[in-house]
């Protein structure tokens, strides 16, 4: 028995991406993530008297080429304004942000649903600078006690705000996913939400199925993965809905997501944008991004996860599945090519790489980029199985070790006397005896059971230690048993 949908979630998703700029975005002070506490502090993002900003050109470009990526119009002129709010990490009283007019304005992303293709529209990218960061430790003296970090105070960011468009918790995960792609492909972002470098703030609201007008939303604060937006998510609709339904109003605030309990929990009363009374920045320029410009930015755009996922499919016949995989992460996409150029075989590679690969990548909890085993080097002991000289097995066992020791493929096979057993003399008197021992797996084989020819392999394999040739022993297994 079906149950009747009664209302429908609205959700908009504002994220933050830092940008991987090596000063911020006002001053030459570091911009890279950690070290200790408030060694990265400089005047101007301190806010000093009698300091003035200076806008980092590197900015600018990382902001026009995510807006181009997400086929967003860049303005000719964008202007900076101060956002005013007191918070203790906020040493200025105010941010530096960009709010009537930003650099990037109507602009999507698509993204694929089992029902098909959805488009999500991006209202705008703006550029803005971070701001500090409060800790809570329980090794302070007090252990309610809190303490500020400004190490992070003016690192660039770039503020990515989404339509209305998205109305299950699924689908922000997905539009997230691929966000954090677009950032990585063009080398903007790291997208690390561990670290803080991309974050997420979602907007909430229900409303009864049929509706136009929108609900009163809240706002969900302090997720850090992408499942766990899609779980504050879930948290928020269904509290919003047994709300409404029990006859209560939902009261526009901004919630903390508690990883942990599985629970959002009232922060404030969520702000509107005259709260913050912006105003122009009397410190700076407007921003002017001539046509020139903005043409060499779109022409230095590196191919992008969508259009890559389409030319592994056309160009090295990949199904679609491997494709997604494998594009997920630029650097294992870059990783692929290299291999299939190496080894001439596209789907051997893909295989190896979705396999064995990420497998032991994942294991030694580093990056595909920092892998022992370069794609030359897998790509010679890929080819030594596809010649015969060692079979799939061992080849897997060699690759583990190249991975732990970074040895070469030949080096292993020589000195642990791997090389596969394709003498078919020699093979022929290991399947005679394997068949002398099993007389009756023999009689079953004649008597038409075809699948005990797996197990006669398998023992023929054992007698060799792995060694012979599983297509040859096959085949005189088989003019054995017509005997």
């Amino acid at each position: 028995m079906s149950t009747e949908v009664k209302y429908e979630p609205v959700i908009g998703l504002e994220v933050h991406a830092q940008l991987l700029t090596k000063s911020k975005i006002f001053s030459t002070s570091s911009a890279a993530f950690g070290g200790e506490p408030n060694t990265k502090a400089d005047p101007v993002c301190l806010g000093l008297p009698g300091v003035l900003p200076v806008l980092n050109k590197q900015v600018v470009v990382f902001a026009m080429r995510m807006g181009l990526a997400t086929n967003c119009s860049v303005a000719p002129i964008s202007i900076f304004a101060r956002k005013n709010y007191f918070y203790p990490d906020l040493p200025k009283g105010y941010q530096i942000s960009q709010f009537e007019e930003p650099i990037c304005e109507h602009g999507h992303i698509d993204v694929e649903l089992e029902s098909g293709r959805k488009r999500i529209g991006i209202t705008r990218i703006h550029l803005e600078e971070d701001a500090g960061k409060s800790v809570h430790a329980e090794s302070f003296v007090a252990s309610d006690e809190t303490l500020v970090d400004v190490n992070r105070c003016g690192v660039p960011l770039i503020e990515i705000v989404s339509e209305p468009d998205i109305r299950t918790p699924h689908e922000a995960y997905l539009y997230l996913t691929q966000i954090k792609q677009i950032v990585q492909y063009l080398g903007i972002c790291d997208g690390n939400m561990e670290e803080g470098s991309l974050r997420c703030d979602a907007n909430v609201s229900v409303r009864p199925v049929g509706r136009e007008r929108f609900g009163v939303k809240t706002e969900l604060k302090n997720m850090n993965s992408f499942r766990g937006v899609e779980k504050a998510l879930e948290y928020e609709i269904e509290r919003q809905t047994r709300l409404i339904e029990g006859g209560g109003e939902v009261v526009q605030q901004t919630l903390l997501w508690d990883a942990d309990r599985g629970e959002a929990i009232a922060m404030r009363g969520k702000e509107d944008s005259h709260d913050y009374r912006y105003f122009t920045d009397p410190d700076l320029v407007p921003v002017k991004i001539s046509s020139t410009w903005l043409d060499e930015v779109r022409e230095s755009l590196p191919e992008l996860p969508t259009a890559r996922k389409g030319r592994f499919v056309s160009e090295y016949s990949l199904p679609a599945y491997d494709a997604e995989v494998l594009t997920d992460d630029r650097h294992v996409a870059d990783y692929f090519e290299q291999l299939a150029e190496v080894c001439g075989d596209p789907k051997a590679a893909s295989n190896w790489v979705m396999v064995e690969v990420l497998r032991q990548v994942k294991e030694s909890g580093g990056g595909i980029r920092d892998f022992e085993v370069s794609p030359a080097a897998l790509g010679k002991l890929i080819k030594l199985v596809q010649k015969g000289d060692i079979n799939l097995k061992t080849g897997k066992a060699v690759f583990a070790e190249m991975a732990t020791t970074g040895a070469d493929a030949g080096d292993i096979i020589a000195q642990k006397g791997l090389a596969q057993i394709s003498d078919a003399g020699e093979l022929a008197g290991q399947v005679r005896e394997v068949l002398q021992q099993n007389p009756g797996e023999v009689a079953k084989f004649k008597a038409g059971k075809e699948q005990v020819i797996g197990f006669l392999v398998g023992q023929v394999m054992r007698a060799t230690g792995g060694k012979a040739n599983p297509k040859l022993v096959n085949e005189i297994l088989r003019e054995e048993l017509a005997r």
